[in-house]
């Protein structure tokens, strides 16, 4: 343990999110995602996992640690429901909250498309699975910067 890092960020996840550099993406995913494969494409190359979390609770600890890019339209993007792309389901919503709270502000997610939102994740730095069983828990972010001391 450490102190001002949430437990719920394991020391491979923390590794991952360190190594990116401002631009670079992460995905979080539902169990549902074909995360081993989409993860094997990656820059990072292997699956992260955040087990037993549901999507808002992994982006609560992740955004904890992780600046969202300020210079881009599609600093978060989420996976749109097929046939309905302006449904936000509840996992979404509570993503949505998590960002809105790390940010001080409301941040809209960008929708994708499913299939695009594969090819998205493939070029990834890694994908995070969690726990999340409800459909529709993937989202991309986009690492920000943080800026120097005044």
């Amino acid at each position: 343990m450490l102190k001002g890092i949430d437990p719920r960020l394991s020391a491979e996840v923390l590794h991952a999110l360190c190594a990116m550099g401002h631009g670079d993406t992460v995905v979080l995913c539902d169990t549902n995602f074909p995360a081993t494969s989409v993860a094997a494409e990656t820059t990072w190359g292997s699956l992260l996992t955040m087990e037993n979390l549901s999507s808002a609770e992994a982006a609560e600890a992740v955004l904890s640690v992780l600046p969202l890019d300020t210079f881009v339209d599609d600093f978060a993007a989420r996976m749109e429901v097929v046939g309905a792309a302006a449904e936000i389901p509840p996992p979404q919503v509570e993503v949505q909250a998590a960002i809105d709270a790390a940010e001080g502000r409301p941040r809209p997610m960008v929708s994708i498309e499913r299939f695009a939102f594969y090819e998205a994740a493939k070029q990834a730095f890694a994908v995070i699975q969690t726990g999340e069983r409800r459909f529709y828990g993937c989202m991309i972010f986009r690492k920000g910067v943080i800026a120097p001391d005044s």
